[in-house]
């Protein structure tokens, strides 16, 4: 029942019609107006369901905003189907399962209205709707803000969400809104979100800010343009994209972020152009799996809180940072894993406490033009199959310039070290390297300092005022050519060093040279390689390892064929052929690589290969970009792996379903002759998720023929994930308390299982996370006891995204 009335001024031409009316309710009103009528309501509190359906003016008093209250006691408040004006009107729904506004067509105009409801949503706009939608405020603590769906539009000026028990803006279903000027906060789930494919979402001035998730959310194949936004006092994340996800940030601002400032999974694509990313947490660039790819131009990452990397790069993701800044943080730029690749472009890392640039587990960096200052190590290149190119590059103001250790072989053109106080090239353990045109000045230790026989290349290299010598090499091994220094005992090599003096050169290990990193991040310092185990050993450490039993009964019953072949042949008896080839199927993080690894010690412990160590590739590293440079690439890898294991990753992408001129084809060919050729040389396996590798196989029987199983690692089950978090508290000293263990429990039963899943992976970060909202809870007591430092609660457990 209305409290007023409501005055309609028609505006037909028709002598026989009113020029106005006045109606005791705004049903009536409603059903009484034509197109282009006016419909004007007196103060009050209607507690109708109102159905706009004419494209005609319905506003409140003028200068008494929000004195018309729309308050039914149940369903929609408003629904708009017309091309209509609606103004300064308070909305208040008390349906949770409907909207309070909803726009189903039209292109209305919605101006000066204030929604205060717990629905479903405070405005839903979906199908061919379109409104333009002003000064609007929506504060729903019960569910979306402002929800555009189904291939719903518009355009939404000056709006704001104050509150909103879900998404402040969730986008879905095709639909394509765009944002000017808008204020998002208080929301418990995402700022903005837009997930599905064909769903857009574009942001212009707007300000996303005190949420109790993520603050932007692009999400399966959804795209989104945000321009001239500030993103910043989130819980979770600043921004994500997950799933084909594509977005563009230009002059935006994300800070104040205690997680990743920018998250990227899932082959999702980032372009990042003149923005700032500060005070973040965790990373600031965040960027994982094959296909995932950030370009960042112009812009600034810096004022790290955390201890955690500025940008980091893994899985087989791909960063390229052109003219960009990256300076006050614990490291500036991390990449590893196989397949991984960062280029960096003119840009600037300064102020870096450990590593300006780390790369690791077979991945590249490329750096051209590039300046590293006040950094503890300017650039380090850590184990075998890493590698990349320096070009033109300048490193000063660093305690070590370069260190390339345990196989890394990466090329260095015409770059400058100033100024390090311990040595401006440092190669170990193994390392290789290409040094060519570059240069060392004022050196508080070596110029080059080559250690442990490592086959690296220097090619016109000069030094000048190196404190301890301009080239120190402790065994045979570098290759020099055409080098100068300007100290006077010029090249030192072993011999000429023993001619002078018996002193062995030895090298001191500082927190410059090889200083701490994060841990769940940095593999270790180079070690000297241990000698073989018995098989017995090596499967007594598989044996130790979380879940698998499958996995684990059918290493062991492989192991025990080639173990009593073994003995047969001894005895002078026939032993069955064991074709010792294998297929690993299975999602991310379930130990695969560790299962090869072990798979591979295994089999030379029983005298089967030659070394047993592992190779591990991918696509990347076997398909080359002409015709014969696959077969070549096939070829190098294979001959890495003899006498050991060669693991393809993700080998389904060697034979994609939409192949075409694809020289995936190539390399599997290749392949399939070399295991013909070299059967007993090299074990290969291969593997992947379980779909594809089974349509890998299927497409091509010439490779199945010559594996002789297949080994499927499955999901891990909470119970499993408690394990190794258990694992992890007990190896780094910590402890759960009472209650914790089921809450671990809970939390992993309730975790989502999708594609960005991580397995093991996620049960490990898990436990980091609770390390570090333990600490978070710890430092703010006066004198902590030793329970209090080591026992971690249910409410160290991070939140369900």
């Amino acid at each position: 029942m209305a409290q007023g009335t409501v005055q309609v001024t028609h505006t037909g031409t028709s002598r026989w019609r009113r020029r106005t009316g006045e109606y005791a309710s705004l049903a009536a009103a409603l059903e009484a107006a034509s197109d282009g009528d006016v419909l004007t309501v007196t103060a009050g509190t209607y507690r109708e369901n109102l159905v706009i359906q004419r494209a005609v003016t319905l506003r409140g008093p003028e200068g008494s905003p929000g004195s018309v209250r729309i308050a039914p006691s149940e369903g929609v408040p408003l629904t708009v189907r017309a091309s209509a004006l609606v103004q300064d009107l308070h909305i208040e729904g008390q349906d949770s399962s409907a909207p309070a506004l909803l726009v189903e067509d039209g292109a209305p105009e919605l101006t000066d209205i204030r929604v205060v409801t717990r629905s479903a949503a405070g405005i839903e706009v979906r199908g061919g709707a379109r409104p333009t939608v002003r000064r609007c405020t929506v504060d729903n603590p019960g569910g979306i803000g402002i929800a555009v769906l189904d291939g719903g539009g518009g355009v939404y000026e000056e709006c704001e969400i104050v509150a909103a028990g879900q998404s402040g803006v969730a986008v879905r279903g095709a639909a394509h809104p765009r944002l000017e000027r808008c204020r998002v906060h208080h929301a418990s789930g995402a700022g903005l979100s837009a997930t599905g494919e064909h769903t857009g979402l574009e942001a212009i001035g707007c300000e996303v800010y005190e949420v109790k998730g993520t603050g932007v959310q692009i999400t399966g194949r959804a795209t989104a343009h945000l321009t001239d936004c500030d993103v910043h006092r989130t819980t979770s994340d600043g921004v994500t994209l997950d799933t084909d996800a594509v977005l563009t940030l230009a002059d935006c601002r994300i800070h104040d972020i205690p997680e990743n400032a920018i998250d990227l999974r899932s082959r999702s694509v980032l372009t990042l152009t003149r923005s700032t990313v500060r005070q973040f947490g965790r990373n600031g660039l965040s960027v994982w799996d094959p296909g995932t790819r950030v370009d960042a131009n112009q812009c600034e990452i810096h004022d790290s809180t955390g201890d955690y990397p500025a940008v980091w790069v893994s899985d087989g993701a791909t960063a390229v940072l052109e003219s960009c800044r990256v300076h006050d943080v614990p490291d500036a730029l991390f990449v590893l894993d196989r397949g991984s690749r960062a280029d960096v472009v003119d840009s600037d890392l300064s102020q870096v406490r450990n590593t300006a640039v780390s790369v690791s587990d077979g991945a590249t960096a490329q750096l051209d033009d590039c300046r590293i200052r006040e950094a503890a190590t300017g650039a380090w290149f850590r184990d075998h199959g890493s590698g990349g190119t320096l070009a033109n590059c300048t490193v000063d103001t660093v305690q070590t310039g370069v260190i390339v250790t345990k196989g890394a072989d990466p090329t260095l053109e015409r770059c400058t070290v100033d100024a390090p106080t311990e040595a401006g090239f440092y190669v170990s353990a193994g390392g290789r390297g290409t040094f060519h045109g570059c240069r060392v000045t004022g050196s508080g230790g070596y110029g080059f300092h080559v250690i442990d026989g490592c086959r690296t290349t220097l090619r016109k290299c000069r030094t000048e005022r190196c404190a301890r010598g301009g080239f120190e090499f402790s065994e045979e091994g570098p290759v020099v050519e055409d080098c100068a220094s300007d100290e006077s005992g010029g090249l030192r090599t072993p011999s000429a060093a023993a001619q002078e003096a018996p002193a062995v050169q030895t090298a001191t290990q500082t927190v410059g040279l090889l200083g701490s990193v994060p841990a769940q991040q940095t593999p270790q310092p180079a070690v000297p390689e241990q000698p073989s185990r018995a098989s017995t050993e090596v499967l007594g450490e598989l044996d130790a390892l979380v879940g698998l039993d499958s996995v684990k009964r059918e290493v062991r019953a492989l192991t025990d064929m080639i173990e009593v072949g073994r003995r047969r042949q001894q005895a002078g008896l026939k032993a069955a052929s064991v074709r010792r080839h294998l297929v690993f199927t299975g999602s991310p993080g379930t130990g695969k690589t560790t299962v090869a690894r072990l798979y591979g010690e295994i089999l030379a412990s029983l005298g089967v290969l030659e070394s047993g160590h592992l190779v591990e590739v991918s696509r990347v590293d076997l398909v080359g970009e002409h015709i014969g440079s696959t077969a070549i690439r096939t070829q190098e890898a294979f001959d890495r792996a003899r006498g050991g294991v060669l693991f393809i990753d993700e080998a389904y992408a060697l034979s994609p379903e939409d192949s075409g001129r694809d020289f995936g084809r190539e390399a599997i060919d290749t392949l399939v002759k070399l295991m013909e050729d070299h059967r007993e040389a090299v074990v290969v396996i291969v593997a992947g998720y379980t779909e594809e590798m089974q349509r890998f196989l299927s497409v091509n029987p010439g490779v199945a023929s010559r594996f002789s199983r297949t080994i499927t690692f499955s999901d891990y089950l909470p119970e499993e994930l408690l394990r190794i978090v258990e694992q992890q508290a007990d190896e780094h000293e910590y402890r759960l308390g009472t209650g914790t263990s089921e809450a671990l429990l809970k939390y992993f039963t309730a975790l989502p299982k999708g594609p960005a899943f991580g397995n093991g992976r996620t049960a490990r970060q898990t436990f980091e996370a609770m390390v570090e909202r333990h600490a978070g809870r710890v430092a703010q007591l006066g004198e902590p006891s030793t329970d209090d430092l080591t026992l971690l609660y249910p409410e160290d457990l991070p939140e369900l995204v």
